[in-house]
């Protein structure tokens, strides 16, 4: 048996007998490029990955144009990447379907670095919850910048309306890492709860996620 076909049936072998969890980042990352690349050797691009981003999290959450730079990733590796992403995603918001929010304070955080934590460019989303503060819908309202997204309060609250949401919850990320506030991220805050007691729907919080952190205006006493 060729000594590389050899390695791969070894590594699914032992994945499948042993504790998941004791496999290294670029080890989980080689299982995924074997079935994208079954008759290639693909520890090297495994471990070329793991130079580039540092991180499994970081490798399946790139984006398609940052893992397509990487020299050996092709449309099938790439899918295979954001497929295990998505799923992630999912996995982790079907938590949030189940139950009330404000009960499930760290899996709400969970969530949101799954989708936001190693964007690129800022993006601005709300999560819209119901009466009894149940997810409705969680929504991307606006795509920026690498140091900006624009929050417009008043489409914000005229789509809690639409959706008869009686709560919401801002959400954006700093590709920067530092998930401090800005004063023009606290203004609009101010000016987004205002109106939105106005129109009795509760803020509950503004978060920001970044890579190197999150952070809770709530928590931090700020709204």
């Amino acid at each position: 048996m060729d000594h590389k076909l050899g390695h791969r049936k070894r590594l699914r072998e032992r994945f499948l007998e042993s504790d998941h969890s004791k496999f290294s980042d670029y080890e989980l990352i080689e299982l995924l490029l074997q079935m994208a690349q079954p008759r290639k050797d693909v520890k090297p691009l495994a471990k070329d990955l793991m130079a580039s981003f540092k991180s499994f999290s970081a490798v399946i959450s790139a984006s398609v144009d940052k893992l397509r730079q990487i020299k050996g990733m092709g449309q099938t590796s790439t899918t295979m990447f954001k497929i295990v992403h998505e799923s992630l995603c999912r996995l982790l918001r079907e938590d949030l379907c189940d139950n009330p929010i404000l009960n499930t304070g760290d899996k709400v955080m969970d969530y949101c670095k799954s989708r936001m934590a190693y964007l690129d460019k800022e993006q601005f989303r709300v999560l819209f919850l119901n009466k009894k503060n149940v997810l409705i819908l969680d929504e991307v309202q606006q795509k920026g910048t690498i140091d900006h997204a624009p929050i417009y309060p008043r489409e914000v609250i005229q789509r809690s309306l639409e959706l008869g949401a009686s709560a919401i919850i801002l959400v954006h990320n700093h590709p920067s890492g530092n998930p401090s506030p800005s004063n023009a991220d606290i203004t609009v805050t101010y000016q987004l709860r205002d109106i939105a007691n106005m129109m009795e729907i509760s803020l509950h919080d503004h978060l920001i996620i970044s890579k190197g952190g999150c952070f809770s205006m709530k928590e931090n006493n700020i709204i």
